[in-house]
């Protein structure tokens, strides 16, 4: 009878995962055993992050906002830095005007608010929202089909529907006017930038959700000039960039008819521009 192979250890997993440049090897390391169904599938998930696949890609899983959110081969890796625009935006919900809903008989359910995470990517961010503000309306959007298939895992809980496609094109035209808070994650990267990535995002993560043109501020430009055609009225838009860029994004949604507000974090070096409807 063959004898069963031992699980690598713990030490030895780490071991190998600092040999190849992790710096959380330790942490990473417990992921990887934690995630792995027998010892064969333990080290070839080793052997593929020792070789510098994200860790997200290797267990299929990324932690935001507390939750799991599915992240398959190829799709953007949410970043905890953007937990920032997911607190702004379940502000937002919790003190929004309900002065615009329409009317409704005595004794019914309120409307659910209308959000559209837009550039959704995995989904997280759109379903770490309905997780945290309450029952919602929920659409999301991208124009990678391997970022949608995940999406539709992450956001499926929640009675959110994805489309595929280029912005608000993907969008059912019934949202036109409806669309209490539109949350975009742009790529924000400026083309140029993009070699000085880290090879992790560089080479595993799809270029359209890192690439934001010459001056990082293509997409949001196109995202925020249409936005009104989409937002209810007192509505927002909230948007992710590198603190350097804020006040040309401010300005670029100010161009657009919204009237901008910058959160700027200093400690996850990011700002989230806040773009309301009158």
């Amino acid at each position: 009878m063959p004898m069963t192979q031992p699980p690598p250890s713990l030490e030895a997993v780490a071991a190998t995962l600092r040999a190849s440049g992790c710096v959380f090897a330790e942490d990473e390391a417990r992921l990887l055993i934690a995630a792995a169904p027998d010892p064969a599938t333990l080290v070839a998930m080793v052997e593929r992050r020792a070789a510098g696949l994200p860790i997200e890609h290797v267990v299929g899983w990324a932690e935001f906002c507390g939750l799991r959110v599915p992240v398959d081969r190829g799709v953007f890796v949410p970043r905890r830095r953007t937990e920032l625009l997911v607190r702004q935006a379940v502000a937002l919900l919790g003190g929004a005007p309900t002065g615009q809903e329409s009317p409704r008989p005595a004794g019914a359910e309120p409307a659910r608010p209308v959000v559209v995470d837009l550039c959704c990517g995995s989904g997280a961010i759109g379903a770490a929202i309905a997780a945290a503000a309450g029952p919602v309306e929920l659409h999301a959007a991208d124009i990678d089909a391997a970022a949608v298939r995940c999406a539709r895992r992450a956001v499926g809980p929640y009675g959110g529907q994805v489309y595929l496609g280029d912005l608000y094109q993907a969008l059912p035209v019934t949202l036109r006017g409806r669309v209490r808070l539109l949350a975009a994650n742009v790529p924000y990267v400026p083309s140029e930038q993009i070699r000085l990535l880290p090879a992790e995002a560089r080479l595993h993560e799809s270029a359209a959700a890192l690439d934001g043109g010459s001056d990082g501020l293509m997409v949001l430009r196109r995202v925020a000039d249409a936005a009104p055609r989409w937002l209810a009225p007192g509505g927002y838009l909230l948007s992710e960039t590198s603190e350097q860029q804020a006040d040309r994004a401010a300005a670029a949604m100010r161009a657009a008819g919204l009237s901008p507000t910058v959160e700027p974090s200093d400690d996850l070096g990011v700002a989230v521009i806040i773009g309301r409807y009158a």
